[in-house]
């Protein structure tokens, strides 16, 4: 891996506060994510099931865990199960785990050859009262592909119809929405590599320059501090392209005196970060762009100010909402009396800011939480206000990550520039001959 080592005490931490959410005498079974395909003998790179990283640490495909906390054996409570190698597979893949490496990694002391697998959990299936077995619930999924841990069901739905399946996933989302330390260590270390990115690109943007040439300035500075890549398909957006919320074509000439928008972040070791920022292509802010811009930069502090313990997302997004109007207002995007007379079933704050302000953020960008759960210490949330004038070919949106702490949030993204007199001066710093707007 190109991720220095993750100490192994998070998964051991992680595993045993499972455990105290399990029923008596259960057993959970978790397989690894399939490497997918592409077409003709390619595939794409590997991608680790998140619950089974977060358990284990083991970034490998046909990996397998079997929790059993309460087995009476103590050699059955917690089985690791890895991919056997061979001098064929060393030469054509590269080395795998050995045994040691694996108990290293994952701290599971009894680790097994995956073929050893099928013998091994009949046997354990066969004592418990409650299996626990993973099945995507994000509520943004809408995968159509079937899983290992899809088949896995399936198979032990055929074979043993008699046995009781519990839900993972509720309890997984229970356990990760909440970040130790060393998670929050990952993710400012992947904002971190994800600000080296951007400051590059600040040295790089003039008018004439692709977005796919900004995406490429990101990857390559992504890349050489050992990061995998981008957390997310990478959104780089200028002019009227930063109006549409997922553009991903990345084809067009940044254009003098145009806005654009950049929604990257980096990975590291597989947990994320999630970032963004508006920038002019020519180094100066107009007066209009500046006055949106400084509008988005204020609702950000604001939810900020009351992203706080105890409130409940649907909370947060309809204060944030109520504070966007009067910017919008301000902006000379409606009036008073047309938000005094608007549908309240369609409302106008959304026809220029149409997303959520937030979502949790781990080992998936918009990671697992359980619906409207109170906002609560050690959470990691994005802050990411945004305003879309479709008529001006004008869209800003900025992004933070920030730590919910006790007393006050931590931004893990407060040294990347966001202020418009540091973007101005880090922009013409490298480029003095920016025309002006």
């Amino acid at each position: 891996m190109r991720y220095d080592t993750i100490p192994p005490e998070l998964f051991i931490s992680n595993r045993q506060r499972l455990a105290d959410l399990l029923l008596p005498n259960s057993l959970v079974i978790l397989h690894s994510n399939d490497v997918m395909p592409t077409n003709a003998d390619g595939s794409m790179p590997f991608c680790q099931n998140s619950d089974l990283l977060y358990l284990t640490g083991a970034d490998q495909e046909e990996s397998i865990l079997i929790y059993y906390p309460e087995a009476l054996d103590s050699a059955e409570r917690e089985i690791l199960f890895v991919r056997e190698t061979s001098p064929t597979i060393a030469v054509w893949e590269g080395a795998k785990y050995t045994k040691e490496q694996a108990q290293t990694i994952s701290g599971i002391q009894r680790i097994e050859w995956t073929d050893q697998f099928p013998q091994l959990s009949e046997t354990l299936l066969a004592k418990a009262d409650h299996i626990y077995l993973f099945a995507e619930e994000h509520p943004r999924s809408a995968s159509l592909v079937e899983t290992r841990n899809d088949r896995y069901r399936k198979q032990l739905e055929d074979k043993h119809p008699k046995l009781k399946f519990e839900r993972l996933a509720p309890l997984m989302h229970q356990l990760r929405i909440i970040k130790s330390p060393i998670e929050v260590e990952l993710i400012q270390k992947a904002a971190s590599i994800t600000e080296a990115g951007f400051r590059r690109v600040l040295g790089f943007l003039k008018p004439g320059i692709g977005e796919w040439e900004l995406e490429a300035e990101f990857a390559h500075e992504f890349l050489r501090r050992r990061s995998k890549g981008f957390a997310y398909s990478p959104i780089v957006g200028s002019g009227a392209n930063a109006n549409v919320l997922h553009y991903l074509e990345n084809n067009q000439i940044c254009q003098d005196g145009d806005l654009v928008l950049m929604d990257v972040g980096a990975e590291w070791a597989n947990w994320n970060s999630d970032m963004t920022r508006t920038i002019p292509v020519n180094g100066r802010f107009s007066e209009r762009q500046r006055a949106v811009y400084e509008a988005v930069l204020r609702v950000m502090r604001y939810a900020n100010s009351i992203l706080r313990p105890g409130i409940l997302p649907s909370q947060y997004q309809g204060a944030v909402l109520e504070f966007m109007e009067k910017e919008l207002i301000a902006l000379g995007l409606f009036s008073k009396q047309d938000a005094q007379q608007q549908d309240a079933s369609k409302p106008l704050v959304k026809r220029y800011f149409m997303h959520g302000t937030s979502h949790h953020l781990g080992l998936d960008v918009h990671d697992v939480a359980p619906v409207d759960e109170p906002i609560a210490e050690g959470m990691v949330l994005t802050i990411e206000p945004g305003i879309y004038i479709q008529e001006e070919s004008l869209g800003i949106r900025l992004e933070n990550n920030v730590v919910i702490g006790k007393n006050e949030n931590t931004d893990l993204m407060a040294n990347i520039p966001i202020e418009i007199e540091d973007i101005e001066a880090l922009m013409n710093q490298h480029q003095p001959s920016h025309s002006l707007h």
